[in-house]
């Protein structure tokens, strides 16, 4: 994500985690649905490749913040 946000609660970070997946599949799973609709194996294996990076990208952010947090404690 682009900006920083405050995460205070488990409600907060439940709220961030469907925003993110919402854009996650609005953006990749949208990219696999045309890769399987029009494109060939190797445009469906890319695609879920892209998918799965993106949600490892945010499962590493979260980590990220926080083992950073915990530095700071």
């Amino acid at each position: 994500m682009e900006h920083e946000i405050k995460i205070g609660n488990r409600g907060d970070f439940g709220l961030w985690a469907i925003e993110l997946a919402k854009q996650i599949i609005s953006d990749e799973g949208f990219e696999l649905a045309r890769a399987g609709r029009d494109g060939t194996d190797d445009d469906v294996r890319a695609a879920g490749n892209a998918l799965g990076q993106a949600i490892t990208n945010a499962l590493m952010e979260v980590y990220d913040g926080l083992i950073e947090r915990a530095d700071e404690d």
